[in-house]
């Protein structure tokens, strides 16, 4: 019996598109540096705002990755912290549409979309276009469980927490001695 050998796909183009900040957009770039480092037939088109592409354009990547920008319609990571809530209002209600016509622009179609988790348009974009959407979760497992688990948290009364300074926080329970430690 001859063994089935695995044909190549042909030439892959993935967009992925990272939440712009910095704990979001390294660990992407990471990600794609490695798939396209495993993959000779891989391209990526790396999509940041033209002020991200003012911070790492000039980093070494692979001659795969390209880089592609959006617009500045967001406020600058510089001053993004001054009013959080309008930072994620505007990543989430402002970008869909120059992503969209970025899309339209690319010299390839893609075969897939990398969007960061955050970025929960990526997926209405995909599915109107029959691409593909993978979803990249960039940020540390203890807080992926923490954002599962958050419902035991609260059953079990760790969630929320009073911040009157009243309430101490345990920072060790010995389940053998049934003892729990506390910040001083």
């Amino acid at each position: 019996m001859n063994p089935i050998k695995p044909q190549p796909l042909g030439v892959r183009h993935v967009v992925a598109m990272p939440w712009p900040g910095r704990g979001h957009i390294n660990p992407m770039l990471n990600l794609c540096k490695s798939l396209v480092r495993r993959d000779p037939n891989l391209t990526v088109t790396f999509v940041v705002t033209e002020e991200w592409l003012g911070f790492i354009g000039s980093d070494p990547k692979p001659n795969r990755i390209h880089f592609a920008t959006l617009p500045n319609i967001i406020p600058s990571e510089l001053v993004r912290a001054n009013d959080f809530i309008a930072f994620i209002d505007a990543v989430l209600t402002r970008l869909e549409e120059p992503f969209e016509q970025l899309l339209d622009r690319l010299n390839s179609p893609p075969t897939a979309i990398i969007a960061d988790t955050y970025i929960i348009w990526a997926v209405r974009v995909g599915t109107k276009r029959n691409i593909p959407v993978a979803s990249f979760w960039t940020t540390s497992a203890t807080i992926l469980s923490l954002f599962i688990n958050s419902d035991l948290l609260a059953s079990h009364g760790h969630f929320p927490i009073e911040p009157s300074g009243s309430y101490k926080v345990p920072i060790f329970t010995d389940q053998n001695r049934k003892v729990q430690y506390f910040h001083p």
